[in-house]
């Protein structure tokens, strides 16, 4: 296994493709499915790129099977934090112990960063990730954000992560 930031050789489209999957399958009852059945081939490929974003792939065996995406927080309420954007995994890829890998490397990236707060966001409803992530030490601080996505009203929830001083 190997985790490493994404460089110019590898593929927007595999990675957009990892994001793809991963709404598919992780958002099913969550998210309106015809929403998730109309997600475009390479619907987050530009995004990939997006300036101040830092992005990291873990691969396995040679394939890419999960990304995530890391930055200074955008919200500017929250300016002292470091924020993870995202940890997404091909489907069957998922509940193998990979994404305790990828969120521990982002909180040392972030760290490296000079942050020792990092927040992130998860829909409310996202039972899975929302465990996954108080199994790996961050605190749902009862911050709530709406959202809309395929027509559907979503609420976030917002949790926290404190580091130990580098």
């Amino acid at each position: 296994m190997e985790i490493r930031f994404f460089d110019q050789n590898d593929s927007l489209l595999e990675i957009s493709n990892i994001y793809e999957s991963s709404w598919k399958y992780a958002y099913q009852n969550i998210i309106p499915q015809d929403y998730l059945d109309r997600i475009p081939t390479g619907r987050w490929a530009e995004s990939i790129t997006k300036a101040g974003m830092r992005n990291l792939v873990i691969i396995e065996s040679g394939r890419m099977i999960g990304t995530a995406s890391i930055c200074p927080s955008r919200w500017e309420q929250y300016p002292e934090y470091g924020e993870i954007v995202s940890i997404y995994f091909l489907p069957e890829y998922m509940e193998k112990g990979y994404g305790a890998y990828l969120l521990k490397r982002c909180v040392a990236e972030l760290q490296k960063l000079g942050f020792e707060k990092i927040l992130l966001w998860v829909l409310e409803d996202n039972i899975r990730a929302r465990k996954f992530y108080e199994k790996h030490g961050l605190v749902c601080a009862d911050v709530y954000r709406n959202d809309q996505i395929g027509g559907k009203e979503l609420r976030e929830v917002m949790y926290v992560y404190s580091c130990d001083p580098v």
